[in-house]
């Protein structure tokens, strides 16, 4: 598609309802057709990126995704239109463990297992998946109008990306940060693979605290232990007790029975035990607890793991063997009651790890894997957080969360036990044992010179290469264009829930790798959940997808609400009547912008001058403009998108829609066409600048209501940003106007209180306070007699009053309505009496604050003038209205 600049406009081009459809499909394959979104074409301008959360390859985009993506096109559009060099960077990521997960749900439908396909033919299955996903996902972010620069489009296995995780590994590997060893780890028997820590969720669980007795071997007497899970009492090697507790004494390295088995099992004094907590003697079990493992490894104790993989109990576990966890525990229960040792069952409330992604119970495993040696790189990520150079957390308190998990991190496991994903760059020879790191595929043992290598089977955590991420997607560790240029990022926008998985992750290995902090910002929003405030999930079925809402109000109204209606770092309750304001509200836009364009016939571009001799509406639409540009800029840049969303309505709703342009259509049917020319001339720059303002938050309608308009370049999107200007200022128009919508409001009050409509003239009375409010209305006159529609209209400093008429008291003046025959006296005494109780009252406010020896020494001046200002006011008009009630009395 050609879009040549335009010079003149027609309103028969402008349909009279906008259709969000047709203008999403035809501005978008524009803006990407024409690489409007791609960086590197302005060389000399200031840099700015965003690099996207890559979504999972795993399934649809959730309205989650439609707010963290909308928040940072918002703001690569500002950036983009205010000159910068802006890339915002796509890309997805692999997600090991939930993809693997669904590509075998779907093999399993088909009867058919991983293990009968073999790795390589299972892996073409999974990469097949993911060009299929890896597709939906870029026609939802084109349904979401995202301005992304698809040609810098990344994938954490593609080919850069995989060199920088050998590249970072074998780095962290030789300077003895990554090392294999055995540990208790998080093992989720569903999926069949070790966890992190942070890929644990923990859920209060009703449960049982089984009491249990354990005979010493010499028969003079047992030592109680209490166990949430007796099924691990099967891998029991000690029973511990603190050295100093009293109790024990004589029990400290004699032998147990251990029950049901049978196996001898010594009793062991560690200062770890709590003599207060219980009965003070606690089960070991090395190879089922973290906890007893490190103390396993103290006494040198045996290691017995009594379950395999899946969570079924093996031949370590006796007769219980073949029997699933939960079966076992059942078995053993019953069995430990026949053989007179189960003391009692207490029912116990407790915390129970859960997969996050399978939702499987975890299980504390012992197992062979691959750790990064934390403490050496997040002592580095703290040192530059406390030193004043680290990230700028937004809102500010996240920082406290980081630095807390950061300072108490514990070493990270990094295999998986999958097949999915960026495969472990170590073999092992077969012959001598030694294990090799390398950048690039071996034959050949270095150490005894054999060929018999073979690689690890496992695959790295989904989140090691996700740590990379704004570095790795730029090049690195090549040290290219790209990455000399757009690295480091300016801001990453994300999901407080993600904070310990990525965003601390990427800030220590950019650190370690680059130097240099991933982003200078870092904003963390809240989750989108339903209308009563839980979170959306499949289960409850309260989802919301976000091309229901496209398809149903356009992707403007949903982009608009769900960008404003936050708080930064405060969770967002999706209501549909919101999607359906913003709706209401584009059209709103829409309507204002066509009736504009039916009178601006023959205007081009070149004619547009607002320096003339400008009117009180003209200056004051100027004027409010001006002051919304700075303020939407400033909030924009401190990532308060909920209030730039209020303003922009109440600047386009109440000031461009309700008055100026109701004021401007008193010109444009005129016959002063100089005035007109004027009018026209701010009626476009206003609407130019206000479709810019919006663009961001609204990219389709602002798009094509600003090519119907008289314009100079290609797109929008491209337009530049507006910036506050002096010479716009124009209080003295404001103060004019904010008096004439006084009047008008008052008017139209008046007349809904007793039920005058507004197609009914009425006599209208105006008496100024002062020759400059006089001077006012006389200039105004035919906006006053106009909205207000007036039959006989005077405006005066001294005028004869009528006894029997409405009123209303504005600053600078006082308004009298005769409406003779449908004025009840009785009923405006009651109302102006009504409006005397609120002045007191604010009156009152007002002297107190002032009176406030506080308040008044450490107030600014002109925070106090303001007060005094206000006083005067309000003192004002309450006089008027005490005398107007004496009047009406009398």
């Amino acid at each position: 598609m050609n879009m040549e600049s335009k010079e003149t406009t027609g309103s028969a081009q402008m349909p009279t309802t906008y259709d969000p459809k047709a203008a999403e499909q035809k501005w978008y394959s524009y803006w990407k057709d024409g690489g409007f979104f791609n960086a590197g074409k302005r060389p000399e301008a200031e840099p700015f990126t965003i690099v996207i959360p890559p979504p999972n390859v795993t399934g649809m985009l959730h309205i989650g995704h439609t707010l963290d993506f909308t928040l940072q096109d918002i703001i690569i559009r500002v950036k983009r239109m205010q000159g910068y060099d802006a890339l915002w960077l796509p890309g997805s990521d692999h997600a090991g463990i939930a993809t693997q997960t669904k590509v075998e749900q779907k093999l399993r439908e088909q009867g058919v297992t991983r293990y009968d396909l073999g790795r390589e033919k299972f892996l073409e299955k999974v990469w097949e998946w993911k060009e299929q996903y890896a597709n939906t996902i870029r026609e939802q972010w084109a349904k979401m109008g995202l301005s992304l620069d698809y040609s810098r489009e990344r994938f954490t296995l593609d080919e850069g990306l995989s060199r920088a995780v050998r590249e970072v590994f074998v780095n962290l590997y030789n300077k003895g940060l990554i090392y294999r060893g055995k540990r208790i780890i998080n093992w989720d028997p569903a999926a069949r693979t070790a966890l992190s820590d942070i890929e644990v969720e923990y859920k209060e669980v009703q449960g049982h605290l089984y009491h249990l007795k354990y005979p010493l071997k010499d028969g003079s007497g047992f030592i109680t232990v209490a166990t949430t899970r007796p099924e691990t009492m099967l891998g029991d090697t000690a029973v511990a007790v603190h050295p100093e507790d009293e109790r024990y004494q004589d029990m400290i390295g004699k032998m147990l029975v251990l029950p049901v088995v049978g196996r001898e099992i010594p009793v062991i004094a560690d200062e770890y035990v709590e003599k207060d907590f219980g009965s003070g003697a606690v089960k070991i079990t090395p190879s089922h607890d973290p906890n007893d493992f490190e103390m396993g490894l103290r006494h040198d104790l045996p290691q017995i793991t009594v379950m395999d993989e899946s969570g079924t109990m093996n031949g370590f576990a006796g007769k219980y063997e073949g029997l699933d966890r939960s079966e076992c525990r059942k078995q053993i229960v019953s069995d430990l009651q026949e053989a007179g040792v189960l003391i009692r069952i207490e029912d116990h409330v407790h915390q129970v790890g859960h997969s996050e992604r399978s939702g499987a119970v975890v299980e504390p495993y012992l197992s062979t894997q691959w750790f990064v040696k934390m403490k050496p790189l997040a002592d580095a990520a703290i040192e530059a957080q406390k030193s004043g150079d680290g990230v700028n957390f937004v809102p500010e308190r996240f920082e406290k969360t980081y630095l807390h998990w950061i300072e108490n991190v514990r070493d990270w496991c990094i295999s998986r036990q999958l097949w999915w994903g960026h495969r472990i760059p170590a073999w092992y020879c077969e012959q001598c044992g030694e294990v090799h790191v390398s950048h690039d595929e071996l034959d050949v043992c270095s150490a005894c010179g054999s060929h018999q290598l073979k690689q690890d089977e496992d695959v790295l955590d989904t989140w090691f290469s996700s740590a990379l991420w704004p570095f790795s997607t730029l090049g690195w560790p090549e040290d290219s264009e790209d990455f000399k240029r757009y690295y480091p990022t300016n801001v990453l926008v994300t999901g407080y829930d993600i904070i310990y998985f990525w965003v601390a992750r990427m800030i220590f290995t950019a650190l370690e790798f680059t130097g240099e902090k991933p982003f200078k910002d870092v904003l963390m929003h809240g989750l989108v959940r339903d209308a009563d405030g839980k979170k959306m999930s499949k289960s409850l079925g309260n989802g919301v997808d976000p091309l229901e809402v496209i398809e149903k109000y356009g992707t403007d109204a949903m982009r608009y609400m769900i960008s404003t209606g936050i708080t930064p770092g405060q969770d967002l309750r999706f209501r549909w009547e919101k999607v359906e304001q913003a709706r209401n509200f584009a059209n709103k836009i829409w309507n204002a912008s066509r009736f504009a364009l039916m009178n601006l016939e023959g205007v081009q571009y070149s004619d547009i001058d607002i320096s003339g001799d400008l009117g009180t509406a003209d200056r004051w639409i100027l004027h409010r403009l001006n002051e919304t540009s700075r303020d939407i800029t400033r909030l924009i840049d401190s990532y308060e998108f909920g209030e730039t969303g209020r303003l922009l309505y109440n600047f386009i709703w109440d000031d461009l829609c309700d008055w100026y342009i109701e004021f401007a259509k008193l010109t444009l049917y005129g016959e002063d066409e100089a005035a007109k020319k004027n009018t026209q001339s701010v009626l476009v720059y206003v609407l130019d600048r206000t479709m810019r303002l919006i663009h961001p938050f609204m990219p389709f309608i602002s798009e094509e209501i600003w090519q119907h308009l008289p314009h100079d370049g290609d797109t929008v999107m491209l337009a530049e940003w507006p910036t506050y200007d002096a010479a716009l200022e124009n209080p003295e128009a404001v103060a004019e106007m904010d008096m004439l919508m006084d009047v008008i409001r008052a008017v139209r009050n008046i007349r809904a209180e007793v039920n005058v409509p507004m197609s009914k003239k009425i006599e209208l009375l105006l008496q100024a306070s002062d020759a400059k409010g006089l001077s006012i209305v006389q200039r105004n006159e035919v906006y006053i007699r106009r909205f207000c529609n007036t039959s006989q209209y005077e405006a005066g400093l001294s005028l004869s009053t009528p006894d029997k008429a409405m009123t209303a008291i504005v600053t600078g003046a006082e308004l009298y309505l005769p409406l003779a025959g449908l004025i009840d006296i009785d009923q405006e005494i009651a109302r102006l009496e009504k409006e005397l109780q609120h002045l007191n009252s604010e009156v009152s406010r007002v002297d107190k604050k002032l009176g406030n020896e506080g308040f008044v020494a450490k107030a600014p001046a002109k925070v106090i003038e303001e007060e005094k200002a206000k006083q005067a006011d309000y003192s004002d008009k309450r006089d008027k209205v005490i005398a107007r009630i004496a009047e009406l009395r009398g």
